[in-house]
């Protein structure tokens, strides 16, 4: 896939996907241009339509798991949840008019994008795509929005997207080429968010410093009866560039806004209203260091904290607000041109193990977004005041072969994968065991 959230101009944010992807998965080939003509100098509509570009990207994968879970499922893993199945990720298709021209310029482009697959489960948008499919293979508009540059106030100027975009938060991404590993980490799973409806703004205050913002309906839920309640969210945040050098990038975003929907909140002896004071605070910062031209290491911090989200300790009250805190660390390793190493650690406190869990049904997590009945596995049966601080670590390689100019990219990404429960809480393999392990990987090709 060509495009992600931080692909795009003025919301790239520079992390150890980003640069792995850049520097060793994607061979530098030329994109299709459905619409290029010999008159590469011509001026008006006809040279706007030269610069679009179409691209797709085929991926699939498993992960295997020896202790074979009574369920079925790899516990807290979403792209991989069934064990010991392939399956097919992602067919996707990007249609895309990119922003390159110079900063001084008004520009106009704009990005569409649908995805086919397993994946899709996890990105739809509520009153959209939600209600459509209920096999595991289903359909989504990934990406459907109007670009805009504006050369205003500052040499770098203003870049803005209008539509439905990918969340910028957090270091992995949906896009697999963007990413140096087929599963993700706890963090992009349950601490970011994943999809929306709205406007998102960055403006280049200088080469050092780029300051983000916008506004939208909410994670992955649009408008009126869609939106799971009745008040809007948005970010703030900046980049730091081109620091120590230009070897070194910090970005910061935070997310503000009501998140649970109303029947939740209500059904926990609340009116429905309340969902639209119960703030979800969302923050997230990382850094990425190039070390050398083969090292680059990143470190990733994230704090979540949920006014909405409760759970009474006991048949009746007191009631707590969810909160959980991360520390993701990566490192990637350029062996060859064709092979690149990659390592990933993380520790995820679940205060009050109301984040992690594993949806047991192909529309359970849209269906808990929407706030209608779903199947989950939660925690095991163990308590909720409790909590469970998960640790996870992740090996391994990124082969990317140079397959010619027909083939953008080509990977083959194997792994393996140990989760534990620091403090012995029993989620695991059906809820057996405090630990799981497993391993497999993916392969993708694309054009």
């Amino acid at each position: 896939m060509a495009l992600t959230r931080r692909k795009l101009a003025g919301f790239s944010a520079l992390t150890l996907a980003s640069f792995v992807a850049s520097q060793a998965a994607t061979p530098a080939h030329a994109e299709w241009h459905p619409f290029a003509t010999t008159a590469t100098k011509s001026k008006g509509f006809s040279h706007w339509l030269s610069d679009i570009t179409l691209t797709g990207l085929i991926d699939g994968g498993i992960m295997a798991n020896p202790a074979r879970p009574t369920d079925g499922y790899n516990y807290g893993n979403f792209f991989a949840d069934h064990a010991n199945q392939a399956q097919l990720n992602q067919v996707v298709l990007t249609l895309q008019k990119a922003n390159t021209g110079d900063a001084s310029e008004y520009q106009v482009g704009f990005t569409l994008q649908g995805i086919y697959g397993s994946d899709s489960r996890y990105y739809h948008l509520v009153g959209i795509s939600d209600q459509e499919w209920n096999a595991r293979y289903q359909l989504i508009p990934a990406q459907a929005h109007v670009d805009v540059h504006l050369p205003w106030a500052t040499d770098g100027g203003l870049d803005m997207q209008v539509g439905i975009l990918q969340a910028p938060m957090g270091v992995e991404v949906m896009d697999p080429t963007a990413r140096p590993f087929y599963t993700l980490a706890y963090t992009s799973q349950y601490s970011v968010p994943f999809e929306h409806v709205g406007a998102m703004f960055n403006w280049h205050v200088n080469k050092t410093v780029d300051v983000t913002f916008g506004i939208d309906t909410g994670n992955q839920v649009t408008f009126g009866s869609s939106d799971n309640n009745s008040r809007p969210a948005g970010y703030f945040g900046i980049n730091l560039n081109n620091l120590l050098g230009g070897k070194l990038k910090i970005v910061e975003l935070s997310r503000v806004g009501p998140e649970n929907p109303t029947s939740t909140v209500a059904g926990y002896g609340y009116t429905g209203r309340v969902s639209n004071q119960a703030e979800r605070f969302w923050n997230d910062i990382n850094a990425t260091l190039q070390v050398n031209d083969r090292l680059s290491v990143t470190a990733e911090f994230n704090y979540l904290h949920d006014q909405g989200t409760r759970t009474p300790y006991g048949s009746s009250g007191p009631f707590k607000s969810a909160d959980a805190w991360s520390v993701v660390t990566f490192l990637s390793y350029v062996v060859s041109p064709s092979v690149t190493f990659n390592y990933r650690g993380e520790i995820y406190r679940d205060n009050n193990n109301l984040m992690v869990t594993t949806f047991t049904g192909n529309n359970s997590y849209m269906n808990a977004i929407a706030g209608r009945g779903y199947t989950t596995y939660s925690n095991g049966g163990q308590a909720s005041d409790r909590g469970t601080t998960y640790g996870e670590l992740t090996l391994g390689i990124n082969y990317h072969p140079d397959l010619g100019k027909h083939v953008r990219v080509f990977a083959l990404r194997p792994e393996i994968r140990f989760d534990r429960s620091l403090n012995n809480t029993h989620v695991f393999n059906g809820g057996r065991n405090n630990g799981m392990f497993t391993f497999g990987g993916d392969a993708m090709i694309g054009f």
